[in-house]
């Protein structure tokens, strides 16, 4: 498996090296047809809805019990593919919503667009969303006027939007792919990181380095790049204290390597709490898993226990976890409606688990 996927994954890079556009925002709206019916095929699952692409769900449930769903956008813009993902220029956030699981999906209007966050200049890339005291907290990743992806932070009385933009993005931050976590005691913890396009491996010195590496900094035999966390300060609106690397290990406590492609995080933080245990799950990137490693403190170290989910049809996919009437439920990604890896189609499968906390691998199908 894992050498099939290897080739794989090197003539995908391949093709996205191969071609470089550059883009401004002004022309990046670009009509686009409603996605096709949903392919035949023997998929685990099948779209959530078909009047527009989404990619990356965060899911979460409410007070309300009702399950909310922040996917990003994706869209048809004409931009080439290269290796810094610039043809996903998404460009704004729409909102869905379920009662259950199997139940009609609702998509709601916009909830934010790029023209009303002042300090964005180009791709909304992958958000999530957080609830406290009566306000929802919708955070983005966007590349600011000069090309460096920040987090942003836009609030809002419903959980559908519409959310107001902070005025500028959170102090310290960078790269992609933010996610928020709630621990029992209330304190809120944001993850975030993701390599090549993300930038993540840009920052290795603490500062933003443009020549940086697209991969793990050519060094396969080193410490692989580390995801990032920082607790939220009490408004939800800035990091109460400096980024951390988090640490994940093989279950003799070595750190994973940059060149263990497998088990290596790329991007996608996902993290929940189950019996006591904290769950850190992520996307391998290039390998196109889904992977999880456990710890018993939200800041880690975790160790790496095995795969959620096999690779989807398309490039990769991004997801999140969570429990719905006592169900816990992996929301995913692949390309079943488009073929193409920059216009996805969000999921839902559930998850289970074993005696010991090990989570079942799933096999989204469709290859």
């Amino acid at each position: 498996m894992s050498g099939r996927l290897s080739k794989f994954g090197s003539a995908i890079i391949g093709l996205l090296l191969a071609s470089c556009q550059s883009y401004s925002a002004e022309n990046s709206q670009i009509a686009q047809a409603a996605p096709p019916p949903a392919a035949e095929g023997n998929y685990l699952a099948q779209p959530l809805i078909s009047e527009i692409y989404t990619a990356d769900p965060s899911a979460h449930v409410w007070n309300d019990g009702r399950i909310y769903i922040y996917p990003s956008h994706d869209i048809e813009t004409g931009v080439a593919e290269d290796g810094a993902g610039n043809h996903f220029a998404m460009r704004d956030y729409r909102v869905l919503s379920m009662y259950k699981v199997g139940g009609k999906v609702t998509l709601h209007d916009v909830a934010l667009d790029i023209k009303d966050v002042p300090w964005a200049g180009r791709q909304m890339w992958a958000p999530d969303a957080a609830y406290k005291d009566g306000s929802y907290y919708l955070y983005s990743p966007v590349k600011d006027k000069s090309g460096i992806f920040r987090l942003g932070v836009a609030t809002s009385k419903s959980p559908t939007g519409p959310f107001k933009a902070q005025p500028q993005p959170m102090k310290g931050s960078y790269s992609i792919d933010p996610a928020v976590f709630r621990d029992d005691d209330g304190a809120h913890y944001i993850y975030f990181g993701g390599i090549w396009g993300g930038q993540l491996q840009k920052w290795a010195t603490g500062s933003y380095d443009p020549n940086g590496s697209e991969s793990d900094l050519g060094q396969p035999g080193a410490p692989a790049i580390a995801p990032k966390i920082a607790r939220l300060r009490g408004d939800m609106l800035e990091f109460d204290e400096a980024p951390r690397d988090i640490l994940i290990t093989d279950e003799a406590g070595k750190p994973l390597l940059g060149g263990d492609l497998d088990r290596r995080f790329f991007e996608g933080a996902w993290v929940f709490k189950r019996d006591g245990l904290y769950y850190f799950t992520y996307s391998t990137g290039e390998t196109h898993y889904l992977v999880y490693a456990t710890g018993t403190s939200p800041y880690g170290p975790f160790t790496y226990r095995g795969t959620i989910l096999e690779p989807v049809e398309g490039w990769t996919t991004h997801h999140s976890i969570t429990q719905h009437d006592g169900q816990w439920y992996l929301f995913y990604h692949d390309t079943q409606l488009s073929g193409k890896t920059h216009l996805r189609n969000v999921k839902v499968a559930p998850l289970e688990f074993d005696e010991n906390g090990q989570i079942r691998t799933l096999d989204p199908g469709g290859k």
